[in-house]
């Protein structure tokens, strides 16, 4: 069962972007990390990431008939992505929000997502390990597809 698992804009400098708040691990060291729990699951995890909101929109309009959810981590289009956020209601199947560092503790702009409305919930604060907690979450939702 295939998983989207969308990453936004500057998520692709993981590990050299502010490593005192969202860790020193790489996108490719967290798909790792992930990689045994998916396994588990039953999961195929497919990794995207993109600093466009397009390409984003576009990976949940064709993924929608392949995919069974998703796990979003849309960084700052997380706070003024509209135009995802419709693509996130369009998309039949559970996404899951998720973000490395917890936004409520951020600057206050951080602390409004206009897409947890359209996600069935959300993972924040954990570090790569939110990526996890979102996948295991996700597969929650998934379990009535999964038999």
């Amino acid at each position: 069962m295939k998983v989207l698992v969308l990453n936004g804009p500057n998520l692709g400098i993981l590990g050299r972007r502010e490593p005192d708040v969202y860790g020193s691990s790489t996108l490719a060291e967290i798909a790792s990390l992930v990689a045994p729990v998916a396994a588990e699951l039953g999961l195929e995890p497919e990794w995207i990431q993109s600093n466009h909101e397009g390409d984003l929109i576009e990976a949940l309009q064709q993924g929608a008939a392949s995919a069974s959810g998703a796990l979003l981590n849309a960084g700052a289009l997380t706070h003024y992505g509209f135009a995802l956020t419709d693509a996130v209601r369009a998309f039949p199947h559970p996404v899951v929000e998720v973000h490395l560092s917890n936004v409520h503790a951020r600057e206050e702009w951080r602390h409004r997502s206009v897409l947890a409305g359209s996600c069935v919930g959300g993972v924040y604060g954990f570090g790569p390990d939110s990526y996890r907690l979102a996948l295991l979450a996700l597969a929650r939702f998934l379990e009535p597809e999964r038999g």
